[in-house]
């Protein structure tokens, strides 16, 4: 018995070098090469967008000096009427902890009352949730804010197809332009007198964005870890894409007619923002980030919510990317430039690369290597790059706290 099993292990041993050396050797010596090449691409970008933003920083190349800009005043003959129509849009769904929050933020910017409309989109299933919303813009409509409160008989095409149904409004008609913030969002009271003049008075830009900040980043490491992994998002990749092509992916203030001329919402990914984003970015529209103004927001506290955004955020581009990559290659409205920095740097290096190369990386093939010994990876694949692009990121957030 004893003889047999030495047999048995001795030919799996053979087997194994076999398929080591004819199959995993050079499977695993491919990998690594697309893992370093990948690695470095990152890092290449990753210094790109810091360059950009610190030239940004060192000249003072704040977007009202790259674009005009005056404060919004009243006027003496026309008062109030001189300030734009806004409407504000406020998709909710279930939002029980933050819809106060969010509908008293709406409620508190300092615009004109009657040159406001506050749109409350309450897709909630939890008809006490309902309620509560309902009873809070009756609330707010009591002391003289403009808002309503606006319902559908069905969930489809949920957040984009809330907002697509909120535009069908005849009221929408009275307004220029719209602001969009999420149930859990806290704009300053500043926001629209901040961002509204890069609309007014610069007719091709389409989006005016904020910058996020997290009341929770406190709350746990995950939450810490996220804003260090945003900050730098905002600080320096939204500056440089904002500074250097004028695109970027993510909601704000946006120009009613640059939707319109977009195709308006659609519902056909998760990431319904960012869709209508390309799609008006590929019309020629431009996008200004305005780093100075914040909206605070929360981040996923619990490890179900961080999975269920990053499912989105990872697999919603992939899937846009798919829909439009022949459309963005065949657009002749925009630049070459812009086509490449959409295709190569926002959608396949910053959307999907960045996920799935380092997933795949540190977490399979490196482990592997270590049972292969035929192969090696270089030290500098696997601590100084690494190393130089965890430094650029950590210089992107003002502050963190382990």
């Amino acid at each position: 018995m004893a003889a047999m099993t030495q047999t048995v292990m001795a030919v799996l041993v053979q087997v194994w070098n076999l398929v080591r050396v004819t199959l995993v050797v050079p499977l695993l010596r491919l990998a690594i090469f697309l893992s370093l090449a990948t690695t470095v691409m990152i890092l290449v970008e990753k210094v790109f967008a810091g360059i950009v933003s610190l030239v940004v920083k060192i000249f003072s190349l704040k977007p009202e000096k790259r674009y005009r800009w005056e404060p919004m005043r009243p006027d003496l003959e026309t008062g109030n009427l001189a300030y734009p129509m806004v409407l504000i849009q406020i998709p909710m769904y279930n939002e029980k902890e933050v819809y106060k929050l969010s509908i008293g933020a709406a409620c508190c910017l300092d615009w004109p009352s009657d040159r406001m409309i506050i749109q409350v989109l309450d897709d909630s299933t939890d008809l006490t949730v309902k309620d509560l919303v309902k009873l809070e813009c009756e609330n707010w409509k009591s002391k003289g804010v403009n808002i309503t409160y606006e319902v559908r008989n069905n969930r489809q095409g949920y957040k984009a197809g809330a907002l697509k149904e909120g535009m069908k409004h005849d009221y929408v008609q009275e307004c220029d332009y719209v602001a969009i913030f999420d149930a859990d969002f806290q704009p300053e009271s500043d926001f629209l007198m901040r961002t509204i003049p890069f609309l007014v008075y610069n007719p091709d830009i389409a989006l005016v964005q904020a910058r996020w900040k997290f009341v929770n980043a406190d709350e746990c490491m995950m939450t810490r870890i996220q804003e260090m992994s945003l900050n730098y998002h905002f600080k320096i990749e939204q500056e440089a894409g904002s500074s250097t092509f004028a695109f970027f992916g993510f909601n704000g203030v946006w120009r009613i007619k640059a939707i319109d001329n977009a195709g308006g919402w659609k519902d056909r990914t998760t990431v319904e923002d960012m869709d209508l984003a390309v799609r008006a970015g590929l019309e020629g529209w431009k996008f200004v980030y305005v780093g100075d103004v914040h909206v605070k927001s929360e981040l996923p506290s619990t490890f179900k919510a961080y999975r269920n955004q990053q499912h989105r955020w990872s697999c919603g581009p992939a899937n846009l990317l798919k829909k439009m990559a022949m459309e963005i290659m065949k657009n002749e409205k925009v630049s070459i430039w812009k086509k490449f920095h959409m295709l190569y740097s926002f959608f396949f290096l910053g959307k999907i690369v960045i996920q799935t190369a380092t997933f795949i990386f540190y977490c399979v093939v490196i482990p592997v290597s270590v049972l292969v010994p035929e192969v090696e990876i270089p030290q500098w694949g696997v601590v100084y790059i690494p190393t130089l692009i965890t430094v650029c990121i950590i210089l992107g957030t003002p502050r963190v706290h382990f």
